[in-house]
């Protein structure tokens, strides 16, 4: 009985040894900074050396990783407070009180202030958000960790149909930013994290993970393609932050939540906006290529009534005068079967090659038109701003 007592107590002290060991060996490989380095500080060597932070985030995961990438990115997240101009609501706008008050009763115009959040991109103050962030404001101010006031920022470039700005903001001196990490290598299930300052509460942090890709979704006006799905918790004053991945790499730009759900959130993923940066900053906008018609897609009784086989292609509903459509003869109910040699299916599928094309190309498209296929040369002009 003893022997056995003993064995066992034997076989205890040495699978403890073993675990112990375990623990230290795996505690030694998942430390992300070391245990005898200590908290670094956040983001000075990056900003020291004109790099983005995400250049100081030694790779890894471990249970101080987010905490280290936080501290170190958090700083380049800033809050935007805007004051727009509206015009009150009043029953006597109405003709019928104005013939006999006149305007003594006007109202006048309202301020109405909103916040969100947003990011620097380039130590010398640029700032990537939402353009429905600031859209209509007359007085844009960024709160910056580190300054104890608010500063004024203008506003350097805006796209409505992507929902991106460009602020500036000038401090004399070099600050933190983030740089723009490859969505298209973001896989489904990866590790991501929302900085930002949902309903006032500067730079809250959240974690979850790239729940799916590709989402297109409606928001009030604005039709949103490819963004991606997050259950890191996204709220009202989030929008226009960003969201990292393990590197500390901004992957997508926070933008907009599901109200009527949990934990699903979308983000404007960084390959949407890395090709129409540079645009923004220098020209203020973003430069598209222009074919200059209205497009519809093929229906059955469509392709019956023009005599065509099938649905494929994209009909023309309209030319706008003076476009290049126009000036290469394309015609109303033209039916566009292909782009350069490639089958188009339909409205949505020329809508985005046409995208992927650059201004002052030539294009030719196979057209049907009263029974008969023509080839056709387009060169392609710049989208006026209306």
């Amino acid at each position: 009985m003893w022997q056995r007592a003993g064995r066992a107590r034997i076989t205890v002290l040495v699978i403890l040894l073993i675990f112990l060991a375990g623990v230290a060996a795996t505690a030694g490989f998942y430390h992300i900074t070391g245990a005898a380095a200590g908290p670094q500080p956040a983001y000075q060597n990056a900003v020291a050396t004109g790099q983005p932070v995400s250049a100081s985030i030694p790779p890894g995961m471990g249970p101080s990783a987010i905490a280290d990438i936080v501290d170190k990115a958090g700083p380049a997240v800033v809050r935007i407070d805007t004051i727009t101009q509206t015009q009150a609501e009043s029953p006597f706008n109405d003709p019928f009180f104005r013939q006999f008050f006149g305007d003594q009763f006007d109202m006048g115009p309202l301020e109405q202030r909103a916040l969100g959040s947003g990011f620097i991109i380039s130590a010398d103050g640029y700032i990537l958000t939402n353009q429905h962030v600031i859209d209509g404001a007359k007085q844009v101010k960024v709160t910056v960790t580190g300054y104890d006031k608010p500063l004024a920022a203008r506003v350097v470039g805006a796209d409505a149909p992507l929902d991106l700005a460009i602020l500036k903001i000038d401090t004399g001196q070099p600050l933190p930013y983030l740089q723009l990490g490859d969505a298209n290598q973001v896989r489904v299930g990866e590790w991501a994290i929302a900085i930002g300052n949902p309903d006032g509460l500067d730079h809250t942090v959240t974690v979850g993970v790239i729940s799916a890709k590709g989402r297109p979704i409606d928001v009030q006006d604005r039709h949103y393609e490819n963004l991606l799905q997050t259950d890191a918790s996204i709220n009202p004053g989030n929008s226009g932050g960003p969201l990292l991945n393990l590197k500390g790499e901004v992957i997508g730009i926070n933008t907009a939540v599901n109200a009527g759900a949990q934990g699903i959130g979308f983000a404007i993923p960084s390959s949407t906006v890395e090709p129409v940066l540079q645009d923004l900053m220098s020209k203020g906008k973003i430069a598209r290529p222009w074919l200059g018609v209205s497009l519809g897609n093929v229906t059955p009784d469509i392709a019956d009534m023009l005599g065509l086989e099938g649905t494929e292609g994209a009909i023309v509903g309209e030319v706008l005068a003076g476009s290049p459509a126009a000036r290469a003869g394309i015609q109303k109910y033209d039916i566009i079967l292909q782009l350069d040699g490639q089958k188009i299916k339909d409205a949505t599928d020329l809508v985005n090659r046409i995208q992927d094309l650059k201004i002052g190309q030539q294009v030719k498209l196979q057209v049907f038109r009263r029974g008969q296929t023509l080839d056709v040369s387009v060169v392609l002009g710049e989208k006026p701003s209306q």
